[in-house]
């Protein structure tokens, strides 16, 4: 049996840049940041005010029936509104498809956390008796998937894989994997999160993590740039449809690009904070380019994970060095579009792998915007502040999670 390829064949985005694909790509390639005072909450108590929030949202227009949409928790309605993006932008049509062959992994780094919040609070101020029945299916991480493949009928795999901000990568990454054994003809694949709560903003606050630029909430993400002072929490979805090649191709599928290679490693180093040495992530960067039969020097393009804190964006330019080589510094172009996102979490690489597809389609390197101050040991080419416009033809994406999880995705610009 031929090997089997994976194409991406729809796109789906919820975003603090914009609720879908156009929009979003627009804001990343021209450098707008999506960072604003919060506004879904008072943020006076807090240390960070700051945040990359979806804006003029409706979950009521993604849904079958509405009244799911209220009975689902704000990251479950991001999930399912790019998940239908997504369908059907791919153009699949589920009445010609086995729903056996096409499966779902979209998952969330932390979860339900505003019916939690909620119901907690409900519980503390009513009594047990009023917390509500649907509290542990709004909560769960594993829900979303669920969800989507009952709003489609998809009847294949049905997982979901939880690394903190490394989720999207894994499920994307084993999604490919699936349809590479032969398992799934299809998937809906990504990660979704809406954590900008009290508890998400006191969490990162209490170990430090968070900028607290709450006077220019636009200059605040700013990855690898010398007086970054933390990361900036965004929201959202990214999902993806990918499909075996030659069942994208016998409908006449639209192909955006090819999947080709996947990493995964651990640190087994510290809870909260990268290998210093970059180890763990050069380890996944290897990996995806083995899978992708793929040199270090055939690599356009590189989304990095740079959060904009300290520790990380070294410790991710080290791991950047190792894996590349000379090339590192002599070729390869590297950004962080969480300088305009904000760290969307576990749905960053979601979002993070669809700036990396577009920029493949239209020849265009997203910036790293706010570089005023570029760190000396983050001397890798960052494209500051201007887009780029080159060829690209190979792009790798990274994503990063507390734990020490590490995941990298490959992608290539389609050639039949």
């Amino acid at each position: 049996m031929s090997e089997r390829r994976v194409v991406i064949t729809g796109i789906g985005c919820i975003s603090p840049l914009g609720n879908d694909l156009e929009t979003t790509w627009d804001g990343l390639k021209n450098g707008k940041s999506g960072i604003r005072r919060i506004e879904s909450l008072d943020p006076t108590p807090f240390e960070c005010k700051i945040a990359g929030e979806v804006r003029n949202f409706n979950a009521d227009d993604y849904f079958r029936v509405p009244k799911d949409a209220r009975r689902s928790d704000r990251y479950v309605q991001y999930a399912v509104a790019a998940s239908k993006m997504a369908m059907e932008d791919s153009g699949l049509d589920k009445e010609k498809i086995d729903p056996r062959r096409y499966g779902v992994m979209v998952g969330s780094g932390i979860g339900g956390l505003s019916t939690l919040e909620r119901e907690h609070s409900v519980y503390r101020d009513k009594g047990p008796r009023r917390v509500s029945p649907f509290t542990i299916p709004m909560m769960i991480s594993n829900i979303a998937s669920g969800i989507i493949s009952m709003e489609h009928g998809l009847l294949g795999p049905n997982m979901v894989i939880v690394t903190a901000c490394a989720t999207s990568n894994h499920n994307i990454g084993e999604a490919w994997r699936m349809i590479k054994f032969g398992d799934a003809d299809g998937f809906l694949c990504g990660g979704a999160e809406a954590a900008v709560l009290p508890m998400g903003l006191c969490g990162f606050a209490s170990m430090k993590a968070l900028s607290t630029r709450n006077d220019d909430p636009e200059a605040a993400s700013r990855p690898f740039d010398k007086d970054r002072d933390g990361f900036v929490m965004g929201e959202g979805a990214g999902v993806v449809m990918i499909e075996e090649l030659e069942t994208a191709k016998a409908r006449g599928a639209k192909i955006y690009a090819e999947l080709i290679g996947y990493g995964v490693s651990a640190d087994a180093y510290h809870l909260s904070a990268p290998s210093p040495d970059g180890s763990g992530p050069a380890y996944a960067i290897g990996m995806a380019l083995k899978h992708g039969k793929t040199n270090p020097d055939e690599v356009d393009y590189l989304n990095a994970h740079a959060t904009s804190t300290g520790l990380g964006d070294v410790a991710e330019t080290k791991a950047i060095k190792v894996a590349f080589g000379e090339y590192a510094n002599n070729g390869l172009l590297v950004s962080s579009t969480k300088s305009m996102t904000g760290h969307m979490l576990g749905a960053a690489g979601g979002i993070e792998l669809i700036a990396s597809v577009m920029g493949i389609v239209e020849g265009v390197v997203p910036p790293t915007i706010n570089v005023e101050n570029q760190d000396p040991e983050c001397d890798l080419d960052v494209v500051p502040n201007v887009a780029r416009e080159v060829p690209i033809k190979v792009a790798l994406s990274n994503s990063f999670g507390f734990g020490g999880h590490n995941a990298s995705v490959l992608v290539k610009k389609f050639e039949d």
